[in-house]
């Protein structure tokens, strides 16, 4: 066998492998092709009913309106000074939790301590001015009475005279000067009823506790007590010390900030929605609020309080021109003001000015577009009026300086 014969061999060879290979292929490529037709119709079927349940979803479920352009507000309580002063103690830093009424600064008191004995002092004078006027009214009565005595003499005595000067016994001059005599006590009864009436007219209708000038000097030892009580700077809230600026030994006027407390169990959220989502948002709506410290782990529950009076470009600083010739709309965001469930705040606590993302429940549209009035956020602060030992203080001093008039 030649070489001609061998590759003419192997060529018919290839062509009879060929020939049964092609139906082989034709089948694996048509049974690809219903694989991949399948699969399609499965992914199309996937996602028909993905859509399907999409709208119906969407249909059936509430009307919600959500922002993440939402931040916890709070108040910031500034402590500040009444009266100015040294800075002599600092009990609280910051980051520190603290009670209603615990100590935070103390200032040194030594000039108001001296100022309130002198305040004192004056009270104790003017206790004894009192005490002295009333005296000078007894005084007064007790002229009167010697001048009324002397005037009866000398009226007997001018009675006399007259008798002895009608036989001759003494001179008309000497029935003169008895004359002139009682002309005199009689001025000097007169004189002592006006100093007894000047007397009077200081002390009439008053005791030493409504007396004009007792009342002045006892509003001078409160006050010193309440300038000396100032001394004292104590936290009107509970809360976490924050923005200490002030340091030990610093000299502050009256007015100056010297840190902040922030009570953590009254925090809300401010939540800045488009105007275009506001149509059915209500006071009194729910919501539920996702913080960015906690993520998903956590949700809040709280309602709507109220929406501001206006958007935050209606009361920036520099509020826009929308009159000039290039105007260009732009959609605004109103600040939503949302309460907090107390219980989940003291359970997982947040920080003001986090970032949160809220969620409203629209579908009750009941409730007022604008909220009732109510009192502002915050609570009272105490009177600093230095309590109840300073008026145990006045007392003592009246009675000490009062001895038994009254």
């Amino acid at each position: 066998m030649n070489a001609h014969t061998t590759v003419a061999l192997k060529r018919d060879q290839a062509v009879n492998d060929d020939a049964l290979t092609t139906p082989k292929v034709d089948v694996e490529r048509s049974s690809q092709a219903r694989k991949r037709r399948r699969r399609f119709l499965i992914l199309g079927a996937v996602v028909a009913i993905a859509a399907i349940l999409y709208g119906i979803t969407t249909l059936l479920a509430p009307s919600r309106e959500s922002t993440d352009d939402a931040y916890v507000g709070g108040n910031v309580v500034s402590i500040t000074t009444r009266e100015g002063g040294t800075v002599i103690a600092l009990h609280a830093d910051n980051t520190q939790h603290v009670n209603r009424g615990a100590a935070l600064i103390d200032l040194d008191p030594a000039t108001e301590d001296v100022a309130l004995a002198s305040a004192e002092a004056q009270l104790g004078s003017a206790v004894r001015a009192y005490r002295s006027q009333r005296a000078a009214v007894d005084e007064a009565s007790a002229e009167i009475l010697s001048s009324q005595a002397d005037l009866g003499k000398a009226h007997n005595d001018l009675a006399r005279r007259r008798e002895a000067a009608s036989d001759g016994a003494v001179s008309s001059e000497e029935v003169s000067h008895a004359g002139d005599a009682v002309s005199v006590n009689r001025a000097k009864v007169r004189l002592a009823e006006a100093k007894r009436a000047q007397a009077v007219s200081a002390v009439e209708g008053t005791s030493v506790y409504d007396n004009p000038a007792v009342l002045a000097a006892i509003a001078q030892v409160r006050r010193a007590a309440i300038s000396r009580a100032y001394m004292h700077i104590s936290a009107p809230v509970a809360g976490v010390v924050a923005q200490r600026t002030v340091q030990l030994g610093q000299r502050v006027a009256a007015g100056t900030p010297l840190m902040s407390v922030v009570p953590l169990d009254a925090l809300w959220i401010d939540a800045n929605f488009r105007e275009t989502q506001l149509q059915h948002m209500r006071v009194g709506q729910p919501v539920t609020i996702e913080a960015d410290i906690y993520g998903r782990s956590v949700v809040y529950h709280g309602k709507v309080l109220g929406l501001g009076a206006g958007s935050g470009n209606a009361f920036s600083l520099l509020p826009p021109q929308n009159a000039s010739g290039n105007w260009i709309k732009i959609v605004q965001r109103v600040p939503v003001r949302i309460a907090l469930d107390p219980k989940e705040l003291a359970r997982n606590p947040l920080r003001i000015g986090l970032s949160v993302t809220t969620t409203v429940d629209t579908s009750n549209r009941s409730g007022p577009t604008v909220a009732g009035s109510t009192p502002p956020a915050g609570g009272t602060q105490e009177v600093v009026d230095g309590g109840p030992q300073v008026e145990a203080r006045i007392r003592q001093i009246i009675a000490r300086n009062l001895g038994s008039v009254r």
